[in-house]
């Protein structure tokens, strides 16, 4: 620990750069540091930095936090702040979570935690356009980066269409595939509500993080190209591992 402490003060300048607000300096000077540095490396203490630049203590903090909010950094009581994991960020296009990881490069896993035959309630009949009753596949896993935990998904598909999906092994096969592949499905588009929330104990254990850890909850109904439902997920994200990347457009 005090060797990547280190490491993080020597790559320091020794100096704020001239001709711009304290802040501003301070806050170029953390982000490049932050961007250089590879997750887990202890970033200076706000005294380290308020001695060597001259600032006041209230200033540093209020970048470090600011780094903080933004997940950047994160900080462990009585220990110091440290660097962040980069977050993946979920792009505007229809693509599966295999795809979205090895486009980052990073290698998708899964771990199938239950498999079955389901009839669907009212709630999953009206998001799949079914019948209430009628035979769906529901399939749970934890999607897994580079071996490590980055969601638990729930993903529940009417069984009529995709006869024998059920005997599919799923650990090493992408939904998207498998569908495409095996199926002839040719997706369309999806509709998907992202909510905040706070993991659960249930939830905190399969996602590495602790109960009360910020989360991203999508709900996703995917269509194909004729707009039949094809999937309903819930997916839940880690909030420090992943992120939405939004392109808006003022009409």
């Amino acid at each position: 620990m005090a060797q990547r402490a280190e490491q993080g003060a020597a790559a320091l300048p020794r100096r704020l750069p001239r001709g711009a607000p304290k802040g501003q300096a301070l806050r170029a000077i953390l982000e490049e540091l932050v961007a250089d540095l590879p997750p887990g490396t202890a970033l200076p203490s706000e005294r380290e930095l308020a001695d060597r630049y001259g600032l006041a203590r209230m200033t540093v903090r209020n970048e470090v936090e600011r780094l903080t909010a933004e997940g950047s950094v994160y900080r462990l009581h009585g220990r110091g702040t440290f660097v962040a994991e980069p977050r993946i960020a979920q792009a505007g296009a229809l693509s599966s979570f295999t795809e979205d990881m090895v486009a980052r490069g990073l290698v998708p896993g899964s771990t199938v935690t239950s498999s079955e035959v389901v009839a669907a309630d009212d709630f999953l009949a009206g998001a799949l356009e079914l019948g209430p009753g009628d035979a769906c596949f529901r399939l749970d896993r934890v999607r897994t980066a580079d071996g490590r935990p980055m969601a638990i998904e729930e993903a529940y598909l009417p069984l009529v269409p995709f006869e024998g999906i059920e005997r599919v092994e799923f650990a090493d096969a992408s939904l998207f595939d498998v569908l495409e592949g095996r199926f002839g499905v040719t997706f369309g588009e999806a509709q998907q509500r992202v909510v905040a929330v706070s993991i659960g104990a249930d939830d905190a254990p399969p996602l590495g993080v602790r109960e009360g850890a910020p989360g991203l909850r999508f709900h996703t109904v995917a269509r194909n190209g004729d707009g039949v439902p094809l999937y309903y997920a819930i997916s839940l994200y880690r909030g420090d591992r992943y992120e939405i990347a939004l392109r808006q457009t003022r009409e």
